[in-house]
């Protein structure tokens, strides 16, 4: 039984994103396979605060999707056979329904709700909802495929 958390380390050798655009801190809460809460510390000094908008910070909109993708993928990844993920990628298909209800600011902790929806083969479908002490401030429905990492 693995556990139902893991730390940034855990997700870097999940993922081949890194700082900065390794956005989420933790995975929490890991239903296998089926759901998870992603973490990330959004801070006063995140890469995108100074020109997003100057005199008021706001995490962008793409940002919050990427990190959806992100958490998605890196639950997909913990969750199958290590043998079976080994040079793979999780590649974002499709995002649908994205609704972004309330700006995200820096100096919070944003809790991203996913959930695993569908897989199909290689296609996953997901949806999630994102919140900052528990408001909701974003959501969305997205797709994603494992593919071949180029050697």
């Amino acid at each position: 039984m693995k556990n139902n958390s893991i730390d940034k380390k855990k997700i870097e050798s999940l993922l081949p994103h890194r700082e900065p655009m390794l956005l989420i801190d933790r995975l929490i809460n890991i239903v296998h396979l089926k759901s998870a809460t992603a973490v990330v510390n959004v801070k006063k000094n995140s890469f995108f605060v100074q020109g997003h908008f100057p005199g008021q910070p706001v995490m962008p909109g793409v940002l919050i999707v990427e990190a959806f993708g992100q958490s998605a993928a890196a639950l997909t990844a913990y969750g199958i056979d290590p043998k079976e993920y080994e040079n793979k990628l999780v590649y974002l298909m499709s995002i649908e329904k994205a609704k972004f209800r309330k700006p995200v600011l820096p100096d919070c902790e944003l809790h991203l709700e996913i959930e695993a929806v569908r897989s199909h083969g290689r296609v996953w479908k997901y949806k999630g909802v994102a919140k900052v002490n528990n408001e909701i401030m974003a959501d969305a429905e997205w797709a994603a495929t494992i593919v071949d990492r180029k050697k």
